[in-house]
């Protein structure tokens, strides 16, 4: 079987991956040679927390999501199963038995345990969650693997659009807005910061009403702050919301004070109405999009169903036919 899919982010990637596994003949366009800051996956926390995300998501996203770890492993990407921890400062202390009661498979955490879990952090909470089930990896090397796994298994990536062959996949992001109509855009914004001074070995969550807060280390000292979520497709960055993660951050722990700024980034990820990812197919073309924030925890499902869809002529989840 011959596929062209469209578009290199995290979705193409792993639909092409799916593709490649099941014997397919397989070619990419996407502009750009490699992976980068053009691309919305490239901004990704990289957090595999489908429990955390369940505090606001659909069902799906917790059960699909839970693939997700053990598929980049067999990708051969390194994984970090360490689980996630959530804290919440004194003031706000409603807001993680909130937390706990709409996530699952958390543990409860007194100040001993979580300075055993983790000793930076010692003294400063006296209380937290652990979910241990939950995994990280660092986004952007996971997409030089995948690109580069792909060429070493024959895909071909091209930069200009041409003649597509056999099944299209679509997996544009927004840039699909031309074909759905109903997909928006959802600007995130993030900030990396370096510090010797700070030493955790799992993303940590802090939870706050105005101002919710993820970091996730990172190789050479390197901490990823992320979480903010706006209507809006604007890839400008704003300095209120790095004031706000910023100031997160110093609230969480304030040697992230002194820690040095490495950089800012912002983009719009494509989301539906209800927050979900479809697979919608039209002819001979099926869109894989509406991925929202949970980029490299859904990917590995939604590109899995699209190629049962499309290989094995299944009606998997969250796929929709489209005849108009």
């Amino acid at each position: 079987m011959r596929a062209t899919v469209l578009g290199a982010g995290v979705a193409g990637l792993c639909v092409a991956t799916e593709l490649v596994a099941r014997g397919c003949e397989v070619t990419v366009f996407d502009p750009s040679p490699r992976p980068g800051p053009h691309g919305c996956s490239w901004w990704a926390g990289g957090m595999l927390a489908p429990f955390c995300e369940g505090e606001t998501a659909e069902e799906p996203v917790v059960r699909l999501g839970q693939e997700a770890a053990d598929w980049w492993e067999r990708q051969g990407v390194n994984v970090e199963r360490r689980g996630t921890v959530v804290v919440t400062l004194g003031r706000d202390r409603n807001e993680l038995d909130r937390f706990a009661r709409r996530v699952q498979g958390h543990e409860r955490l007194d100040a001993a345990a979580l300075a055993a879990l983790e000793p930076d952090l010692s003294g400063r909470f006296d209380r937290a969650l652990h979910v241990p089930g939950e995994a990280y990896l660092d986004p952007r090397a996971a997409l030089e693997h995948l690109r580069d796994r792909l060429e070493h298994s024959g895909a071909t990536f091209v930069a200009e659009p041409g003649p597509t062959t056999g099944v299209t996949f679509d997996c544009r992001g927004l840039a699909a807005r031309d074909a759905l109509r109903d997909l928006r855009g959802v600007k995130g914004e993030m900030a990396v910061l370096r510090s010797a001074d700070i030493h955790l070995t799992r993303p940590v969550r802090l939870l706050h009403p105005r101002f919710p807060l993820y970091v996730v280390p990172r190789p050479g000292g390197l901490f990823m702050l992320g979480a903010t979520q706006i209507e809006s497709d604007d890839r400008r960055r704003s300095v209120r919301s790095v004031l706000e993660l910023l100031s997160a951050a110093y609230a969480l722990h304030p040697a992230f004070g002194e820690a040095e700024l490495v950089e800012i980034g912002a983009d719009a990820r494509p989301a539906f109405p209800d927050n979900l990812p479809r697979l919608v197919r039209r002819g001979e073309t099926i869109h894989v999009n509406g991925l929202f924030r949970h980029g490299f925890l859904l990917a590995p499902a939604l590109a899995r169903m699209a190629a049962e869809a499309a290989c094995d002529g299944t009606r998997p989840e969250l796929y929709h036919e489209d005849h108009d």
